[in-house]
């Protein structure tokens, strides 16, 4: 199997890191690659904010639902969808009037944002370095924004920590994905009776009972608190953009 696509069929994210550092060189071929990324227009609509400060490190591990490793990794950078560069810009060029970014500009930053940040962990795998999306940099706007000193027309698409995986990370097993059967269709999209749904799940792992499965999730990713301080954190920020 060709090299890249093997590395993108066995990454994993990686929770735990060794006392190692990441080299400065492979820390600039980390951000080099994810500046390589695909980006609407060539506009680049994304800012990366790299989180050194330890003081800073530890906030964002009490900020994003409690998790210490986040707080221990090497390297933590966060990708922000950024309209506010363009918005000065064009004021500086155009003048005063111009109309001000609105969520379709939003939506275009965070695809860019996220694509970036993607590229990012192709380039740490290849390297021997782990990589762990954190979803929750969306919540807790107030603290989160203050922190970094976040303009109106940005936005925290993901953060991202990476670090050189202890050998037990490197052994966990990655959870299966679902097949391409369940989430690819031809021409339009084909909503799910309960019998998909099942086969859906069995595919994935035939040991799985989706209706426990699904309960389980429920209650632990839909049907609680933190679900809703993203949405109203999310809220937030989109209120800028309106």
């Amino acid at each position: 199997m060709n090299k890249i696509i093997e590395s993108l069929f066995n990454r994993k994210s990686m929770r735990v890191f060794t006392e190692e550092k990441i080299t400065t060189e492979d820390r600039q071929l980390i951000i080099d690659s994810a500046i390589q990324a695909p980006t609407a227009g060539n506009l680049c609509l994304y800012s990366v904010i790299e989180v050194v400060a330890q003081e800073a490190k530890e906030k964002l591990a009490l900020y994003c639902d409690n998790q210490p490793f986040i707080a221990t990794a090497p390297l933590v950078l966060v990708f922000l969808a950024d309209y506010q560069k363009y918005y000065d810009s064009y004021q500086v060029v155009i003048g005063k009037n111009v109309d001000s970014p609105k969520l379709g500009d939003l939506m275009l930053a965070a695809s860019d944002a996220c694509i970036a940040a993607q590229n990012s962990v192709v380039a740490a795998e290849a390297l021997g370095i782990g990589s762990c999306y954190i979803g929750d940099i969306m919540e807790n706007h107030d603290q989160v924004a203050e922190l970094l000193a976040l303009p109106d027309y940005t936005f925290p698409a993901c953060m991202l920590v990476y670090g050189h995986p202890t050998e037990q990370q490197k052994q966990r097993i990655k959870p299966a994905r679902f097949k391409a059967e369940d989430l690819v269709y031809q021409d339009k999209y084909q909503r799910k009776d309960e019998t998909a749904i099942a086969a859906m799940y069995k595919n994935q792992n035939p040991q799985t009972d989706y209706k426990t499965t699904l309960e389980r999730l429920y209650k632990f990713k839909y049907d609680c608190d933190f679900r809703q301080e993203m949405n109203d954190s999310v809220a937030k920020y989109l209120k800028k953009w309106r």
